[in-house]
């Protein structure tokens, strides 16, 4: 009687989610850049008067939330790799991961368009010059962070897993809602400039709420697109 080994039919669906990915390190290290610049501009906004500053650092705060869910669900899909519950691989997790972020990014739209409308009922004082520089630094931040995610979109060269040595392009939606986070920031940072810039020199104060409203609309965007990737996986 012909005999086969049962294993040798048998695979597994662990497709690297075993392996330590580069996004989960440079997604830890964005949240301490994140978490740093938003007690700075918190703090700054307090100082100084601007409640687009101060909005700003509570959009980094919201953003260290999400990326901290980020890093947590790169560990637990590396930790729970070659648990069996996980019919078909932990990767799922990366994208729930992904789909909580779009809707941290959504909640945070509805947001800014209520303090818009706030500071166009009730303008704000701001001392321009500190407020102005500290928003600089937090656009740089930005700048730095989404470099160190790089090329958020995807993760190349994991095995599927099987024997048959093939390899699959794998989209990492995780690693893609914390780079949506930072380019999110870096919005809010350059709409807090153009505004504060505006206050200080045209004396066009009612540019602050606009472009509250403007980046509330572009942050939509992004989630909605977002959401719609991740919910198909």
């Amino acid at each position: 009687m012909h005999h086969e080994r049962l294993d040798h039919w048998q695979h597994n669906h662990v497709f690297g989610q075993d392996q330590k990915r580069s996004g989960e390190t440079r997604t830890l290290i964005v949240v301490g850049l994140t978490l740093a610049m938003m007690v700075w501009e918190i703090l700054a906004g307090i100082v100084y008067g601007s409640m687009a500053l101060l909005a700003d650092g509570l959009h980094m705060g919201s953003h260290a939330v999400a990326l901290g869910i980020a890093a947590f669900a790169y560990a637990y899909a590396r930790k729970n790799a070659g648990n069996d519950r996980f019919s078909f691989g932990t990767g799922k997790v990366n994208a729930l991961g992904g789909f909580t972020g779009a809707i941290l990014l959504a909640a945070f739209a509805l947001y800014m368009v209520i303090e818009s409308v706030g500071r166009f009922i009730q303008p704000v004082a701001i001392s321009f010059d500190g407020a102005i520089f500290v928003a600089i630094i937090g656009l740089v931040v930005n700048g730095v962070s989404a470099w160190i995610l790089g090329d958020a979109g995807h993760d190349h060269g994991h095995s599927h897993g099987h024997d048959h040595g093939h390899h699959h392009h794998h989209h990492d939606h995780n690693r893609r809602a914390a780079y949506l986070h930072v380019l999110a920031d870096a919005l809010t940072s350059v709409l807090a400039i153009v505004a504060l810039l505006a206050g200080k020199y045209a004396g066009w104060n009612w540019m602050d709420p606009m472009m509250g409203i403007i980046g509330a609309i572009l942050v939509t965007r992004w989630s909605w697109h977002l959401l719609k990737d991740t919910s198909k996986v």
